[in-house]
């Protein structure tokens, strides 16, 4: 049963990663893609660039920004993990996941058709009209910038506020430089980037309060269920005997897999062992999913608990099944924060558990 619920769900960290690395690129494509177009006018002034190379590269860029949305798209609504619909990809502020922040991006999905098409149509359109409708590629970008770093799953992560941050200054900075080198008052190049500074410090404020603060996943409209399924984790107890976990460890583990069915359809696993080595306590696992054909569940939350001796209880969620392997990352009410990778086995036909633990401070 073990075996055959890990290899239905381990597709699941395959399309996380999809999904998180598809938009990603996506965000940096048209964040250069947008910089060549606010720059492109700049090729007159003497710059060294041809400008039919610019606007060549622009052009590529765009096109390949598209694909990765697509696929950005595609491996969202194809993950179980989430209650995505293809309409909640087209229809914007619907969804039960986040509808704000899954909403604009939405917002931008369909900037990006009326792009495409209006690009497609653009000998019927005429030079004018296609060029008002490009207009929509600037609002393009900053809607999804927010919607990454509302929607993300990794807003606090230090390499997505990197590129986060790459991307806004590479964009700043292309903004000056046509400011700088426009023809355009002293006024109203000042009063230009004044409003474009102004943007850019409303946008750290609110992602100093929002995404980059501590219990945004509820506040940005997560449902319940994949709140880490901290309702269905039960704390185990701990006795205090050492003071901290080392940095790395490795333990056995034993214990036994439950099933039992829930509300809507639902089937709950529960995992429940010790684990003894150099360092000994109890550990939990609990999955919720569909029951598929074949046997095995599709998960849909999860919730793991995990107590060493000596030790404040880690709880957190899985965020990989590949076989009999399950990876974990938990945390404690400090912040402090472990890596766990569960090598499962069930004993014959039994519901006996066995394996080993194996952790890491992060």
């Amino acid at each position: 049963m073990t075996a055959q619920l890990l290899a239905a769900a381990g597709g699941g960290k395959l399309m996380w990663y999809l999904t998180r690395g598809s938009g990603t690129v996506a965000l940096v494509l048209l964040t250069v893609s947008l910089v060549l177009g606010i720059a492109g006018p700049l090729s007159r002034r003497g710059m060294r660039v041809p400008r039919v190379t610019l606007a060549g590269l622009h052009r590529s860029l765009s096109l390949l920004s598209v694909v990765f949305v697509a696929a950005h798209v595609g491996t969202t609504v194809a993950d179980s993990y989430a209650p995505i619909g293809l309409e909640d990809a087209v229809v914007p502020f619907l969804s039960p996941y986040r509808p704000v922040w899954l909403g604009l991006g939405a917002v931008a999905f369909d900037l990006v058709l009326a792009l495409v098409v209006t690009s497609l149509l653009r000998v019927r359109l005429g030079a004018r009209s296609w060029r008002l409708t490009h207009w929509l590629a600037y609002a393009c970008w900053p809607v999804a910038l927010v919607h990454a770093l509302g929607t993300g799953s990794d807003p606090r992560a230090g390499w997505l506020q990197l590129t986060a941050a790459a991307c806004v200054a590479a964009v700043l900075a292309a903004v000056a430089m046509r400011l700088a080198r426009s023809g355009a008052s002293l006024e109203r190049r000042l009063a230009g980037g004044a409003a474009a500074a102004g943007l850019a410090v409303a946008g750290v404020v609110w992602y100093s309060a929002g995404p980059g603060a501590r219990g945004w996943a509820a506040r940005a409209g997560t449902p319940a269920t994949l709140l880490h399924a901290r309702t269905l984790v039960a704390r185990p107890p701990a006795a205090p005997v050492k003071p901290a976990l080392p940095a790395t460890f490795t333990a056995r583990v034993q214990g036994a897999v439950t099933q039992r069915e829930a509300a809507n359809g639902l089937v709950d696993i529960h995992l429940d062992g010790t684990f003894a080595g150099n360092v000994s306590g109890r550990v939990r696992v609990v999955l919720e999913g569909l029951p598929i054909d074949g046997g095995g569940v599709s998960m849909t939350s999860s919730g793991v608990a995990f107590a060493a001796r000596g030790t404040p209880v880690y709880e957190g969620h899985i965020v990989g099944l590949e076989g009999s392997q399950v990876e974990a990352r938990v945390s404690d009410g400090s912040g402090r924060t472990l890596d766990l990778v569960l090598d499962l086995r069930l004993s014959g036909t039994s519901n006996v558990l066995g394996g080993t633990v194996h952790g890491r401070t992060v």
